[in-house]
């Protein structure tokens, strides 16, 4: 399947605007004309296994592992709201929409590290795919995620990662963009490569290339989901779709506007600015979701 565009290259573009305008909700039904393509959706319960490709430390390694356990906490009373949980009930609003009522459930599955570097410091499509066929061929998204010194084909002039399937398997990849791009892929934790150079926000656990890497991973995750062999929900050309959050570009909260993330939740001690409460005391910035229900872009916050 072709690769996404993911929301935060397509911001790039919106930044290069000269008009910093708002984007009202009457804007946004007038933009996003989503489609559903009658494609299946991925359904049942599912395993979400993380391949480590390089050097990762073990806390980088937790603030991930720690999200995808955060997707299926919504029975756990100790996470606040907003939580990633109600985020994910957002990509739950496609499977009431699609040919058959359906639904899906997603935890954490198998870690498994590369931290040899087996394919090189250099890495093709055509090698993310065999590293992700090291993950479950069955039930499962297997998300390969490569370390901060690991160039990938397209990675920063392009896109900050991408998803795909398998003969039998969907997969996911995201790159830790903290010394190669990151006002393109960890935008808003590092000032914009291009637009209004707002200071940027304090990462919510602390690590600019790993708080980007939840970021996009949270929007590829809505995007395997919801369009998984690209004849699902989108909108544009298949070769290069807005999905469930690249269609929602640079929005984290109310107010949102090119080089604004919108009004976020700010951590009283450390003045990190999240939008979601993870397990373990996680908090995280998740994407704006495309609320098929409303044709508008959904915020928690």
């Amino acid at each position: 399947m072709a690769s996404s565009v993911l929301f935060l290259v397509l911001l790039v573009s919106l930044l290069s605007n000269s008009e910093a305008r708002r984007l009202t909700e009457s804007d946004q039904t007038q933009q996003l004309a989503f489609q559903y393509h009658n494609g299946p959706l991925l359904t049942g319960p599912l395993s979400v296994n993380l391949i480590w490709y390089g050097n990762f430390k073990p806390s980088q390694r937790a603030i991930v592992s720690d999200f995808i356990s955060s997707i299926a906490s919504s029975s756990n009373p100790a996470v606040a709201q907003p939580s990633v949980a109600t985020w994910w009930k957002g990509v739950e609003k496609y499977y009431q929409l699609g040919k058959k009522s359906s639904s899906l459930s997603v935890s954490l599955g198998t870690q498994i590290l590369d931290e040899s570097y087996s394919l090189g410091k250099s890495l093709t499509n055509q090698q993310i795919v065999q590293l992700a066929s090291k993950g479950s061929d069955k039930n499962a998204i297997n998300v390969v995620l490569t370390a901060a010194d690991v160039t990938v084909e397209g990675f920063c002039s392009s896109r900050c990662g991408t998803h795909g399937s398998a003969s039998k398997f969907a997969y996911i990849w995201v790159g830790n963009s903290e010394t190669q791009c990151p006002g393109q892929c960890a935008w808003p934790f590092h000032q914009p490569i291009y637009g209004p150079q707002n200071p940027p926000l304090v990462a919510p656990n602390n690590d600019v290339g790993l708080d980007g890497v939840v970021i996009n991973l949270a929007g590829l995750l809505a995007a395997t989901a919801t369009n998984p062999f690209g004849n699902g929900f989108y909108q544009g050309p298949k070769e290069a779709p807005l999905e469930a959050a690249s269609a929602c570009p640079g929005i984290y909260g109310k107010g949102a506007y090119p080089g604004y993330a919108g009004d976020l939740l700010v951590e009283g001690t450390t003045g990190a600015s999240y939008n979601a409460n993870g397990v373990n005391g996680r908090k995280y910035l998740l994407p704006a979701l495309f609320d098929p229900t409303t044709s508008t872009c959904s915020t928690l916050v």
